[in-house]
């Protein structure tokens, strides 16, 4: 391996934003002049191989998580419904997100038509899109293998592989954090204040992809600037100045909308108690994810965080090696913190401005505060949110192991970067042991690249060829495990809302008892045998549904129910189920003189909803929202719209809803006013209501 002159502070990365861009064919092959001829056919073919991996099978997920791809289908046929995120093209309820990510997959779905590809498509472009930024952050200050690997680890972290393939907010979430730390690095190359401009755009998107979780990169973001800029400080505080105003303008004008448009003419806010955007801002989507106070919630955190995060698993340092975290985000998680310290101690002596720097504080930044909050934060958290990780884990390995090998003459840098494979090797083999009837053999092979590796580097003065041998082991010792896991992910089915990469794992869930793949969040389509995890049995459903997440509940673990679907006949419905499998005759019911109707039916809680409303094609008004605690509809509007004729069904089967950790018990007044002045019939295996002649009373 060879050292690579560093770029200059003009070398362009995915082209110039803003600047001139040389030909367009000589730069996408040979790159820069100074580039060896291996350089970017070796860029293309990383982006390549991430897109096979994000792109190959990606039908199998389906609709993936159906709360959202009800929204993005409502989208794509109401553009009122598209501009607020709504649930339904009624427009009874929006999401309990901004609708940012919703925007662009109901984009693709009005290009390809509804159809569980178009609407996953755009995450995996944007997986691409990730895996491309952080190439080029590394890329711009350190060599190109240090990139190459970099892109690499990000590439093959398993919750990325799932994320990127899943419809959930996150993946243009982490999109756009990337960019914004790449365009924060641009800035502290040449002062220029357009970047930072951009970076304020970036992340004011980002907000309205998933509210506050965008503004943990703020402090680093700040932090690196008024560090690194080569600025005068005024001109420093001047530039933040203008990024924030962009910041508030690339999120304001949406929330303005929201906030001033009159509530009866837009739709309620899902997930807030008072119709406000705001309310959801700092209450359920912001401090109450660190404090656990979530009113409405699926069930309760830790109040005050102090004896940790209730069902949510306990808070801490160890989080985020623990339980199913470990095996989606923590195989590279040490080493990336040991090559923190590595990169910091090696280039504490550059100057203030030194970009190098500023990469590897960018990007130990990013892990840092946003690894602390996940580890610390009391209320709801699902194992997949730490794929908000993967570029600094990604950045951080490719950085600090360069500098490493930079320096491998010194025994000290070789002790330590034999130390940090052996780490690697053991904690990767220690992970593995949790899916232990997982490709078995697999361990013998990173164990045996591991020594290979660590024993290869030590000795890499004696022989050039050996430290080539040591390195290539190293990567085998490093990636083998994380890229099966990834495999493993491509190749099976995730629905729901609470996806998991990977294999099962043995691990009690976090209800508290064995459970299904993982317990309460390891679900590959939330299927286990004992409710949530095991051992907890609470959100009991009516009729025939089982307990939430039960014996007749989500998905094709469950080992009783009629079906294999999330909601299978007869049954089930509820909060956090996955596949779809509504019988012929449910959707022909639907579907009959639905144009004479806002919503063809209406259903206790948005999941519930989404799985009729997509397999018909037709509006379903979830009511409650997600967790079935919203209010919206009260039931006074309920009886107002069924007076006037708005709605034909009452879906009955599925889960009751009401009250849930302090939210409103709205829709379990509806349900029982519906059972109270309706009579129950059966079509298809589902129990349901005919609204459409107005009430007469049970048995009429």
């Amino acid at each position: 391996m060879t050292t690579t002159t560093p770029p200059s502070r003009t070398a362009p990365a995915l082209g110039r934003l803003g600047g001139r861009v040389r030909s367009a064919p000589r730069a996408l092959w040979r790159g820069r002049a100074t580039d060896a001829a291996w350089v970017r056919p070796a860029f293309l073919g990383l982006l390549a191989a991430t897109a096979v991996l994000y792109v190959w099978n990606l039908s199998v997920n389906g609709y993936a998580n159906a709360f959202y791809s009800a929204a993005v289908q409502a989208g794509a046929s109401n553009w009122e419904a598209f501009l607020y995120g709504s649930s339904d093209a009624g427009n009874s309820i929006t999401v309990d997100k901004p609708p940012a990510s919703l925007w662009v997959m109901a984009l693709s779905v009005r290009l390809f038509g509804l159809s569980p590809f178009a609407i996953l498509l755009p995450e995996a472009i944007m997986g691409v899109l990730t895996v491309a930024l952080v190439h080029a952050i590394v890329r711009r200050h350190f060599v190109p293998q240090a990139a190459l690997v970099a892109g690499a680890v990000t590439a093959l972290t398993p919750v990325a592989v799932l994320m990127f393939r899943f419809n959930n907010p996150d993946a243009l979430l982490v999109l756009l954090v990337t960019l914004a730390t790449y365009l924060t690095l641009r800035h502290v190359e040449d002062g220029r204040v357009r970047w930072l401009l951009w970076a304020g755009v970036a992340v004011g998107f980002a907000f309205l992809t998933k509210q506050l979780q965008a503004f943990l990169i703020l402090p680093v973001l700040v932090g690196v600037v008024l560090l690194a800029s080569p600025r005068r400080l005024g001109t420093r505080f001047l530039h933040l100045l203008g990024a924030l105003g962009t910041l508030v303008l690339s999120a304001g004008w949406w929330v303005a909308i929201v906030e001033l448009v009159p509530a009866s003419m837009r739709p309620f806010i899902g997930g807030s108690q008072d119709d406000s955007f705001l309310e959801l801002t700092f209450g359920y989507n912001g401090l109450g994810r660190l404090t656990g106070n979530e009113t409405g919630s699926v069930t309760g955190g830790a109040a005050g965080g102090a004896t940790g995060g209730g069902m949510w698993g306990e808070t801490g340092i160890t989080r985020l090696f623990s339980g199913e975290f470990g095996t989606q985000i923590a195989w590279l998680l040490p080493a990336a913190l040991v090559l923190l310290v590595v990169g910091l101690v090696v280039l504490r002596r550059r100057p203030r401005t030194d970009a190098s720097r500023a990469t590897v504080l960018l990007l130990g930044g990013t892990l840092v505060v946003t690894g602390l909050a996940f580890s610390f934060g009391a209320g709801i958290i699902h194992p997949y949110y730490s794929v908000a990780l993967a570029p600094a884990i990604g950045g951080l390995v490719g950085t600090g192991s360069w500098l490493l090998w930079q320096r491998r003459a010194t025994l000290r840098a070789r002790v330590v970067l034999a130390a940090v494979v052996l780490g690697t090797t053991g904690w990767s083999v220690y992970l593995m042991s949790r899916a232990s009837t997982f490709l078995p053999w697999l361990r013998v092979v990173v164990v045996l690249a591991g020594l290979l590796g660590a024993a290869a580097l030590v000795a890499a003065p004696l022989r050039r060829r050996l430290a080539v041998v040591g390195a290539a082991a190293a990567l085998v010792a490093a990636l083998a495990a994380p890229a099966a896991w990834s495999v493993d992910t491509t190749l099976t089915a995730h629905t729901g809302s609470l996806p998991t990469a990977g294999p099962a794992v043995e691990r009690t869930g976090f209800g508290g008892g064995p459970g299904g793949r993982a317990g309460f969040a390891g679900q590959r389509a939330f299927g286990a045998h004992q409710g949530l995890g095991g051992g907890f049995r609470g959100f009991r459903g009516r009729g025939q549904q089982g307990a939430f997440g039960g014996a007749q509940g989500f998905g094709p673990g469950a080992p009783t129910g009629n079906g294999t679907g999330a909601f299978a006949r007869g049954g089930a419905g509820g909060l956090l189920g996955g596949a779809v499998d509504v019988d012929a005759a449910m959707v022909a019911a639907l579907k009959a003189d639905a144009s004479q109707y806002t919503w063809a039916a209406a259903a206790v809680g948005s999941q519930n909803a989404a799985q009729y409303q997509l397999v018909s094609g037709e509006a379903v008004m979830p009511i409650g929202g997600f967790n079935g605690s919203d209010p919206s509809p009260t039931l006074a509007e309920f009886e107002q719209d069924v007076a006037q004729g708005r709605i034909h069904w009452f879906i009955g089967s599925g889960m009751r809803g009401g009250g849930s950790n302090g939210g409103s018990s709205a829709s379990a007044d509806i349900a029982d006013w519906v059972e109270s002045n309706f009579t129950a019939t059966t079509i298809g295996g589902v129990t349901v209501y005919d609204l459409s002649g107005g009430p007469s009373g049970r048995g009429a």
